[in-house]
């Protein structure tokens, strides 16, 4: 189980997180859907320090810490990056490298593997994301949704314990918005543990099994997207999923 308790965070005084706590369960995905600026987006990158939070704590696969207003031990921070991938809601691929080469940059750079080995990975993994056939395409030359499963595959590269996306679809019109959930959709069929920060009602529909609705950087709502998206409880909840659906 992943655990993120108490987080609190602020920017230039203004608290965006006020005590958000949330458990994600290995093997399952969970969705944090809500408004702009409820903080649902720097909860994810609170999971990997990107951000790093000024009170709560984070529990990862064996890894516990604690946050008191100063930056952790760099290597906590390493130790819990070495287990996230990141997916980005602009891609954030090096223009300069093949799809290929994107793969394996961390896994050469920064883990160290011979090329053969890393090269082999990222075939795999292009190939699993549907993309076998780009790896030798510049990024400019792909559309949004192929990068985007570019991205993903990167993200894959390392095996992480949690998969952290960032609205991976709100950059992309909705055909090729569908192509990066098919991806996203089949990663959870088989297991991926994942957390998704999300306008796309479709995508966490589709790939959550577990939903938390963040308003004002508290967590409102949580619980099954059948239940949260069809029956929410709290009038806050209910408002925000009619806005989406177009109600």
């Amino acid at each position: 189980m992943i655990r993120l308790r108490d987080i609190e965070k602020s920017f230039s005084g203004n608290v965006i997180l006020k005590k958000v706590s949330l458990d994600i369960a290995p093997g399952r995905v969970t969705a944090l859907i809500g408004p702009s600026g409820s903080g649902k987006s720097t909860l994810l990158r609170c999971a990997n320090l990107l951000e790093i939070p000024e009170a709560g704590r984070l529990d990862l696969d064996g890894l516990s810490v604690t946050f008191s207003g100063r930056a952790p031990d760099r290597r906590d921070i390493l130790a819990v990056r070495r287990q996230t991938g990141m997916i980005f809601q602009s891609f954030q691929l090096f223009p300069h490298r093949t799809a290929l080469g994107n793969v394996m940059e961390g896994l050469v750079v920064v883990l160290k593997w011979p090329a053969e080995k890393a090269r082999a990975r990222a075939l795999e993994l292009l190939d699993r994301v549907g993309l076998a056939a780009k790896a030798d395409a510049y990024p400019a030359t792909l559309s949004g949704g192929q990068q985007q499963r570019v991205a993903i595959a990167r993200a894959l590269a390392a095996s992480p314990k949690l998969l952290l996306c960032d609205e991976p679809t709100s950059a992309l019109d909705p055909e090729l918005a569908a192509e990066v959930v098919d991806v996203l959709g089949t990663l959870a069929r088989e297991g991926t543990t994942m957390l998704i920060a999300t306008h796309d009602l479709r995508l966490a529909n589709r790939t959550a099994h577990h939903v938390a609705f963040l308003q004002d950087g508290v967590v409102v709502e949580e619980g099954a997207p059948d239940r949260l998206f069809r029956q929410p409880a709290d009038p806050r909840t209910i408002r925000f999923v009619r806005t989406l659906a177009g109600d």
